[in-house]
């Protein structure tokens, strides 16, 4: 059953679907209630916009994601820590520790926080609930259709100007072409959450204030495993090729083997896909009366595969151009948060990869000696790739 809400403490009962249902109109339908779609609403409601966000689950729902924020996130997107903390897990990370899996490990103290680590059932619901919108929540989308200069979905609700924030698998970018694929070349991982029992956490060696941070040997993708107070998330994403399932099984029993983590974990991982900016295929994120934000787009961080903070700025740039439309979204005037994305991330397309020639064993070594320079580990692994401590927060206009 859907839900329509207006604040946390509020809701209709309603219908999923367009059986049954009156016909609502609104002036922005944001697919999707993650982060970008929440800041997205949060932004368009306080300019004086009538706002529904749509979303096939019922929040608090369970996201794959280590789950940290920068100082970035916070600034940007105006957060309350200390009301953010009630209630609900904020952990200050001071240290991480990091390597290969298998080889030698750095730890890098920074003497004070540098990022929180989050659970995103609880923050993606305190976003979305902030964002003052209207919640349809439990709805799938049925149907997009598109008459005149208006958008119908689900046969009902009508809107001038939809907006893609669902994830890689968004409907909206399949509607604007995105072709699901290898040929994209996304990037997978699989992550399993869970609250530690005291005999679980008697054995975990995972400081909760420091998440461990272990690259496959080819550098194409990494394990993490972070401890936020009584909770601790386990999990690995790499490109496309091979079995991830493998790599996961192999990771999680090398992590048990160094008396990191409790042999009884649970079984069950969840899986997650997205796309790298830059893209090899470029996704389209304009068209008439239709833009795409965050995952949606394909904006996470090439080296460590971060969503929140591109997804939370894409959201503040396209809520720019659409406050400066005043209404006409036609692609013509929507043009210009691509261009945005493009200031601010940098070109779209995917450059070829560099020495893709480069044998195996040459890389493992090349990976080995970097990984264990604990300046190099600081300034790039860790300030540059994680942290992006070098760019300013995108603040809201």
């Amino acid at each position: 059953m859907a839900r329509f809400t207006g604040s946390e403490s509020s809701y209709q009962p309603g219908r999923s679907g367009a059986q049954g249902c009156a016909e609502q109109r609104c002036d922005v339908l944001i697919v999707g209630g993650g982060p970008a779609g929440s800041t997205l609403a949060w932004r368009l409601v306080q300019s004086g916009r009538d706002v529904a966000v749509l979303d096939k689950k019922d929040f608090p729902r369970d996201k794959v994601c280590a789950g940290w924020i920068t100082p970035a996130v916070v600034e940007t997107l105006q957060l309350d820590l200390a009301d953010y903390a009630r209630g609900r897990t904020l952990q200050p990370i001071h240290r991480f520790r990091t390597g290969l899996i298998g080889g030698d490990e750095v730890l890098t103290d920074y003497g004070g926080t540098v990022s929180y680590g989050i659970r995103r059932r609880e923050f993606d619901d305190y976003l979305l609930r902030r964002s003052g919108a209207r919640l349809l929540l439990g709805e799938e989308v049925d149907s997009l259709e598109r008459e005149g200069d208006e958008w119908i979905v689900n046969g009902r609700l009508r809107t001038p100007l939809l907006v893609g924030a669902g994830g890689h698998y968004c409907p909206v970018a399949r509607r604007l072409g995105a072709v699901l694929g290898s040929e994209e070349g996304p990037v997978t991982a699989q992550e399993v959450e869970f609250e530690l029992s005291p005999e679980q956490a008697a054995v975990c060696t995972v400081a909760p204030d420091t998440p461990e941070l272990f690259f496959t040997p080819e550098l194409d993708g990494y394990g993490w495993v972070f401890r936020k107070g009584g909770v601790l998330n386990i999990g690995l994403g790499r490109g496309a090729g091979g079995k991830l399932g493998d790599s996961v099984t192999a990771f999680t029993n090398w992590l048990q083997q160094q008396g990191k983590i409790p042999a009884d974990i649970p079984q069950r991982f969840h899986g997650h896909a997205y796309l790298f900016y830059p893209q090899r295929r470029p996704r389209r994120v304009v068209d008439n009366g239709v833009l795409l934000i965050g995952d949606a787009a394909g904006l996470a961080y090439p080296q460590s595969g971060e969503g929140i903070r591109p997804a939370v700025e894409s959201a503040l740039l396209a809520a720019a151009v659409i406050t400066a439309a005043e209404g006409d979204y036609r692609a013509a005037n929507l043009a210009a948060y691509a261009e945005r994305l493009s200031a601010r991330f940098g070109l779209r397309q995917a450059a070829p990869a560099a020495l893709p020639w480069l044998p195996v064993a040459v890389k493992r070594f090349l990976a080995g000696r970097l990984l264990a320079n604990s300046a190099f580990t600081r300034r790039v692994v860790l300030d540059r790739w994680f942290l992006h401590c070098t760019q300013p927060a995108l603040r809201a206009g």
